[in-house]
């Protein structure tokens, strides 16, 4: 078993470097760019090099979702449920866990499927076609979930970096259920503001990079005290 869990450690962490670098990589260099670059230099990247980028991307997430449910599973079997979901292990590994399951769901679901309606639209201007009228929404949506992966990275990261290394977080009687109902509240906030509508003030901060930075990192400040108060 230790065998077993640390090549699915390593299996995650590799694909995982791989899938949050291009996310990282589309929010802090693409996107900008994209924003400052002539409409022919745009066209040909949208053609050969958004494609392959999103190829590392979509699969990098599945494989450290495959890699991180297996050693999720394994390790709540071997502590049994009970256990698990009340230890400091169990309860910051499934925070995390729950965010990162929700970006993985945003690759697949979101991002990819309108990703391809934006490459096919570009394609299709560039052989003297017109633009897929669809097009223009698809890629604001796809914006918008890679924006919101870019949020939930940053508590999604220490949370699962806590589960090793900072067991006191928790203490001997953690309030889970009312943690686990605020924290399920929150996260839904989240998502739902990148699936419904595409504008309006609280999508503001997923515009500019500094602002989905800031409301990372508030994002990882709300769940932390919601640790020292309901869990300490």
């Amino acid at each position: 078993m230790e065998v077993i869990h640390f090549f699915l450690r390593w299996i995650h962490f590799l694909a995982g470097i791989t899938w949050i670098g291009i996310l990282y990589y589309f929010n802090f260099v693409q996107t900008p760019f994209f924003a400052e670059t002539e409409a022919a230099v745009r066209t040909g990247a949208i053609q050969k090099l958004v494609p392959r980028a999103l190829w590392w991307f979509r699969w990098g997430a599945m494989f450290t979702f495959l890699a991180g449910i297996l050693m999720y599973s394994m390790r709540m079997g071997e502590m049994g449920g009970g256990l698990f979901y009340h230890s400091s292990y169990g309860l910051t590994i499934s925070l995390g866990g729950l965010m990162g399951t929700i970006m993985f769901l945003n690759v697949w679901l979101v991002i990819w499927p309108k990703q391809q309606i934006v490459i096919a639209s570009t394609n299709q201007v560039a052989q003297g076609g017109q633009a897929l009228p669809t097009a223009a929404g698809a890629g604001r949506r796809a914006a918008l979930a890679s924006r919101t992966n870019t949020v939930f990275s940053i508590p999604m990261l220490f949370f699962m970096g806590a589960a090793s290394h900072y067991p006191s977080l928790v203490g001997p009687r953690p309030a889970t259920g009312v943690f686990w109902l605020l924290a399920l509240i929150v996260v839904a906030a989240v998502e739902a503001n990148a699936l419904v509508g595409t504008q309006g003030s609280t999508k503001k901060p997923l515009d500019s990079v500094s602002g989905a930075l800031w409301a990372g990192f508030i994002l990882t400040g709300i769940f932390y005290v919601l640790f020292l108060v309901l869990l300490g």
